[in-house]
C-alpha cells in the first residue's frame, strides 16, 4: 500500500527528472513537482520560468508535500491549479529582496526568480508596496548602508559595494539624494551624538 504521509522524504533529482524540467517537459506533470529553495516556489515539470540551479531544487510526489514544507504555489504555472494571490506573490519578492540586496537586482532577475513577467511585477508590487521594486531595493540598501556606516570603520566605497551598489559615486549620489546628506557626513554628524557613559556636560 502506497504510504500516503505528508512527511516523506522528498524524492530523488534523477538525470531524467532533471531533463524534464530543463526541457520543461508536460508529460512528467503529475509525477512529481519541483521546488526552488532560493526563492520558496513550487512548480510543474512544464513551467517555463528559467531553470534554477540544480542543487537549489527539492522533488516532492505532490503538492501537498511542498506547501507542507511552505512553498508557495508558482504563479505562472499554478501548480495547485490555483492562482497565488497578489499580496503573497510580493511578499515572496521582497523577501528575496531583503535576502539578497547586496546581489545585482535588476528587474528582469526578480521576474525570473518570481515566475512573472517583469511588466506584472513592476505594476503589482507598486500597487500593493506603494513603491516600485527599484525604489523598494534603494530603500532597503539604503537602510543596511546606514547601519554600516554607523558600526562599522569600513571605507564609503567597501560600504556601497556591500550593499550592492559597486558605484561609488552612483551610491554617494543616491545616498545623497534620499537622506539629504553624503555617506561621510552621515557617519560624521551622527557619531558626534554622545554615546551611553560618554560625559555629557
Amino acid at each position: 500500500m502506497k504510504h500516503t504521509s505528508m512527511h516523506l522524504h522528498p524524492i530523488e533529482l534523477t538525470r531524467e527528472r532533471w531533463n524534464a524540467i530543463v526541457g520543461n517537459d508536460p508529460a512528467y506533470d503529475g509525477e512529481f513537482f519541483y521546488a526552488v529553495k532560493t526563492t520558496g516556489i513550487f512548480c510543474r515539470p512544464s513551467c517555463k520560468s528559467r531553470p534554477p540551479k540544480m542543487e537549489n531544487i527539492r522533488l516532492f510526489e505532490n503538492a501537498e508535500q511542498a506547501l507542507s514544507e511552505n512553498f508557495r504555489p508558482c504563479k505562472r504555472c499554478r501548480p495547485t491549479g490555483q492562482r497565488l494571490p497578489d499580496d503573497e506573490w510580493i511578499q515572496l519578492v521582497t523577501e528575496y529582496i531583503d535576502n539578497n540586496y547586496s546581489a545585482s537586482l535588476a528587474l528582469q532577475t526578480l521576474a525570473e526568480v518570481s515566475h512573472g513577467s517583469p511588466y506584472h511585477l513592476h505594476r503589482t508590487f507598486k500597487k500593493i508596496k506603494g513603491v516600485t521594486p527599484v525604489e523598494y531595493i534603494q530603500q532597503i540598501r539604503i537602510a543596511k548602508a546606514k547601519l554600516l556606516l554607523l558600526h562599522s570603520r569600513l571605507e564609503v566605497a567597501k560600504v556601497g559595494a556591500s550593499v550592492g551598489m559597486v558605484n561609488t559615486a552612483y551610491f554617494i549620489t543616491l545616498f545623497k539624494k534620499r537622506t539629504g546628506v553624503t555617506p561621510a557626513q552621515y557617519r560624521k554628524e551622527h557619531a558626534s551624538i554622545p554615546h551611553e557613559g560618554d560625559d555629557l556636560l
